[in-house]
């Protein structure tokens, strides 16, 4: 390793002699929601778990899973954690606030899915469009082997029903904050990992975060260039084993 980790440590720190100053350019604020137009979308019902789990219960049984049965999750489960973990909360003064946190309210995470096993819906990459609340189809065929061996041949993720992948667009974040906007990013995705997995434990579904992928591998399969978008972090999902 060359250093370049605790250079950025360094380098990124704010002091209050060398705080950074600049003036927005409100014209060139990225837009919060990445579309794909002429994807086809797919509608996700309204969910809600048949028997809520509270939350000090489902912080007692949180746990990393990495064996799952060659069993389906519903359609609707996927679409409560796809809200859970990063959906649309609330509506205040125009604003669309969402279940993580995110500095400046500024949402540079993206989610992905890998469906490898999930009623209702054929095996493919998917992108999870916000704002209608849908997932837009990227590519319809059985992604189990590529996906696996992007992280690093872990074949946790084959046996999943399915993956979500969080990338960032870095400018949405970096239009204000510059380079501190790495930390940022990283938090925002630490952020919505963290609720999938207790949404999912309220679901009596297990959850493994994944760090250890070949980041462009990963970007190959979902279509994106690496450079202004890439991938963050990922997360096996299905029925415990």
């Amino acid at each position: 390793m060359d250093g370049t980790g605790d250079r950025f440590q360094q380098e990124t720190k704010y002091d209050p002699g060398k705080m950074p100053g600049h003036r927005l350019d409100w014209s060139a604020k990225p837009d919060l929601y990445k579309e794909y137009p002429q994807a086809e979308k797919i509608e996700l019902p309204a969910f809600e778990p048949s028997q809520p789990m509270s939350l000090d219960k489902t912080l007692r049984q949180r746990k990393s899973i990495r064996d799952y049965q060659d069993r389906p999750i519903s359609k609707g489960q996927l679409a409560y954690l796809l809200w859970a973990s990063t959906g649309i909360q609330r509506v205040e003064d125009g604003y669309e606030f969402r279940t993580a946190p995110s500095a400046g309210a500024l949402y540079p995470i993206e989610t992905y899915v890998i469906v490898n096993n999930v009623k209702a819906l054929e095996a493919g990459a998917y992108h999870y469009a916000i704002q209608s609340h849908q997932l837009e189809l990227l590519q319809q065929r059985d992604l189990r082997r590529q996906i696996a061996a992007a992280a690093l041949g872990q074949g946790m993720c084959a046996a999943a029903a399915a993956v979500f992948i969080w990338t960032a667009i870095f400018e949405r974040c970096k239009w204000k904050y510059g380079q501190r906007a790495y930390r940022y990013i990283y938090l925002d995705a630490g952020h919505i990992a963290e609720n999938l997995a207790l949404a999912a434990v309220s679901l009596n579904l297990g959850t493994c975060e994944i760090g250890a992928l070949y980041d462009d591998h990963v970007n190959a399969i979902i279509g994106i260039d690496g450079t202004e978008e890439s991938t963050i972090c990922m997360s096996a999902v299905g029925n415990p084993a």
